[in-house]
């Protein structure tokens, strides 16, 4: 799966039913390097999404219809593409929930082109990486294979985003000891994390769920960060 992120033109999908601003962020994007497939419905951009040809994919949640939210689930149901949500600025429930559901990351509206790139930039650079070392990483029963993008708990593989591989990568690398939230957005995300950013809570938290009992391993230390159990 990790190959078709190597692409030299990034094939992004955006799905978006204001067609003037869809149309002015592919132009920019475009000019930025990007290939991108425009379409106007959620429904149309599942199918697409889950056909494997793009590297990332750009949702807004109020599409008609079905709508980013629900294009989201059926995304996540069959693939780990990485997906960026537009928010209406000021609603932190289609955020949490569209992270919450798989997503990797938002943006909120109105946005400008150049924070909509950096973001897709941020996101397909922590993809395409080179592993920092060939070997697995592991500690109290997790293993992780960076060049792979694999995690596993006590033998059973876990799907992950790639935003919560990249979450769970760092935490790896510096288990034993505190990782703040902001050093944990920006090495994740490639991002500061904003003020009120509930972002890598909700992440740790599906990350958590998935692990099961292995979640006992992430500590939250109150007004500095999350701690992950070395042995």
């Amino acid at each position: 799966m990790t190959g078709q992120y190597h692409r030299a033109v990034p094939q992004v999908l955006l799905a978006d039913d204001d067609v003037e601003l869809a149309g002015m962020l592919r132009e920019y994007l475009e000019r930025e390097g990007f290939a991108v497939t425009v379409v106007h419905d959620g429904a149309a951009a599942a199918e697409l999404a889950l056909g494997g040809a793009f590297q990332i994919v750009i949702l807004d949640v109020t599409m008609p219809g079905v709508d980013g939210l629900e294009a989201l689930r059926r995304i996540r149901r069959g693939s780990r593409v990485p997906v960026i949500m537009l928010t209406a600025r000021g609603d932190d429930i289609d955020r949490i929930v569209g992270l919450e559901l798989g997503a990797d990351d938002y943006v909120p509206k109105p946005c400008t082109p150049r924070e909509l790139t950096a973001r897709l930039r941020a996101i397909l650079r922590r993809v395409q990486a080179p592993p920092e070392s060939a070997g697995p990483l592991a500690a109290g029963g997790l293993t992780l294979w960076p060049q792979k993008r694999r995690l596993e708990w006590r033998g059973r593989s876990v799907e992950l985003t790639s935003t919560e591989f990249n979450l769970m990568e760092v935490l790896l690398r510096n288990a034993g000891r505190v990782v703040s939230k902001n050093e944990l957005s920006e090495q994740a995300l490639g991002r500061p994390l904003a003020r009120f950013d509930r972002s890598i809570d909700v992440h740790l938290s599906s990350i958590r769920q998935k692990l099961g009992e292995g979640a006992a391993l992430i500590r939250t230390v109150r007004g500095m960060g999350y701690h992950l159990v070395k042995d």
